[in-house]
């Protein structure tokens, strides 16, 4: 297993039929201690893993929030929101089959935000995303991506699956910036950025 970064560059995707990225986080108490940083650590905090599947320069559709499979054939699955970040592994996953994405569809660009108003990523700690080949039915890890734990940001581009003729690259992004909470197209906006 390898911790991917920008600097080294798209990844070839050879074989990797399934790819599922995952992120995880667990919820803090920020700097209180006694019954208010329990009660932090108890209600923990919302982030979401989002999946925008772009065609060119277009989203066209969104993985996540509410949307499980937008494709309606399996090609861009979410596991579900986790509202918390408690539990073992994964909080959320985003798996994409590639065979079953539309042949207008380009790229699809994964995104971590804390969208809901009153999450934040300052709530959160020891955030990470889990990149797997899930070809087969196996959910093999190949890498780590981890951000920063600086940034005052609310949205997190983790990485970009593009296209490039038949195959299929992935490339990691991971740069941070601030997303209106609530708003989909500023969400959405966030994606195309990058």
């Amino acid at each position: 297993m390898i911790t991917l970064t920008k600097e080294d560059g798209p990844a070839d995707l050879d074989g990797v039929t399934h790819l599922s990225i995952g992120v995880s986080w667990d919820p803090t108490a920020g700097s209180s201690g006694g019954v208010l940083g329990k009660l932090r650590r108890k209600t923990g905090t919302d982030l979401d893993l989002i999946a925008v599947a772009m065609q060119g320069g277009d989203p066209v559709r969104l993985a996540g929030l509410d949307s499980l499979d937008p494709m309606d054939n399996g090609a861009l699955l979410h596991s579900g929101d986790n509202q918390t970040g408690h539990g073992d592994g994964d909080d959320e996953t985003v798996t994409v089959e590639f065979a079953r994405l539309p042949a207008p569809i380009t790229s699809v660009v994964f995104v971590a935000a804390a969208y809901k108003k009153g999450s934040d990523f300052q709530k959160a700690r020891n955030i990470s995303f889990k990149v797997y080949d899930a070809t087969g039915g196996s959910t093999q890890q190949v890498a780590d991506i981890w951000p920063s734990l600086l940034s005052q940001d609310n949205a997190c581009a983790v990485a970009k699956a593009v296209r490039v003729g038949g195959a299929w690259k992935l490339e990691v992004i991971n740069e941070t910036g601030k997303v209106k909470q609530g708003d989909e197209h500023a969400l959405m906006r966030f994606a195309v950025s990058k």
